[in-house]
């Protein structure tokens, strides 16, 4: 049995379909038993539970043998350091005790020790928790998710416009979620190996230019990408609703991106949904809504 924490988001569902298909046993985990609806008609099971109910969690976990773990992220209205430390706390609890035969675990690019840096740090500590236990492990660290342009897509479709956060020529590994999950099926499913490390991206490299060439071109209308200065960076944030601990969160951890405080992978797995394919993809559902 595959245990899918985050089971019902883009790279959870993902992946729960993939080991359906290969008729593998699955429980997903989540919060919201709505929208496992098309997973529980493929065959999966579906195990409510907050991510911070330690004991009911370890209860879930222990029915299977190999777990995917995906810390889910916290609300930016709040201080998503504090909340997602806590999950992710949580998570690490419920696996006292649990004898599992592997476990692969979604990580992010340039992961690093640090406090006020978001994702950054946080997976960094979950990546050192899970590799201390004596279970292999892959981390599988994606890189920028396309879906963070998901946002865009109105301005996009109304005003020709995108805004980023980025140097609109700044290269940036980038990745469809599903293809993390399809990537995450693979590891699932193999032998369990000693702990290992992977860095996972799409097809190329793409700056905020090239989303604004790709959406015009899905749209056939003309696009701009439109950068935010640095100096608006914490303004910006707060105007999209995120608290001042996490608006100070994502501007450090946008710096760091773009100031490069992190390795560059030598040889990343590659998906196969290329910015395009996925942007037209979007636009297709925010149409049909």
């Amino acid at each position: 049995m595959h245990i899918i924490l985050g089971g019902t988001g883009h790279i959870g569902s993902s992946l729960a379909s993939a080991l359906l298909e290969r008729g593998e046993a699955v429980t997903v985990v989540g919060h919201t038993p709505s929208k496992a609806h098309d997973l529980q008609r493929q065959g999966a099971n579906f195990a409510t539970a907050n991510v911070n109910a330690t004991k009911f969690l370890r209860r879930v976990i222990q029915q299977g043998k190999r777990l995917f773990v995906l810390n889910p992220p916290a609300d930016p209205s709040t201080d998503i350091d504090v909340q997602e430390r806590q999950s992710l706390n949580s998570i690490l609890q419920s696996l006292n005790g649990v004898n599992l035969e592997k476990i692969v675990a979604e990580s992010t690019y340039g992961a690093q020790s640090g406090d006020d840096i978001g994702d950054l740090g946080v997976l960094y500590e979950m990546e050192q928790s899970l590799t201390a236990l004596p279970v292999p492990v892959t981390i599988l660290r994606g890189a920028y998710y396309m879906s963070n342009w998901d946002i865009q897509v109105q301005s996009a479709c109304a005003n020709g416009v995108i805004q980023t956060f980025f140097p609109v020529d700044f290269k940036l590994p980038m990745v469809a979620p599903a293809d993390i999950g399809q990537i995450a099926a693979r590891f699932m499913t193999e032998p369990a190996k000693s702990t290992e490390l992977h860095h996972v991206e799409g097809t190329e490299r793409y700056s905020s230019e090239d989303v604004a060439i790709a959406f015009a071109a899905v749209l056939n209308k003309p696009m701009r990408a439109a950068e935010i200065p640095r100096s608006q960076w914490l303004e910006a944030f707060k105007r999209m609703g995120f608290s001042e601990k996490a608006a100070v969160s994502f501007a450090n951890m946008t710096a760091a991106t773009i100031d490069g405080q992190f390795p560059d992978p030598d040889v990343p797995i590659r998906g196969a949904t290329s910015l395009q394919d996925y942007l037209a993809t979007l636009v297709e559902q925010y149409r049909a809504e």
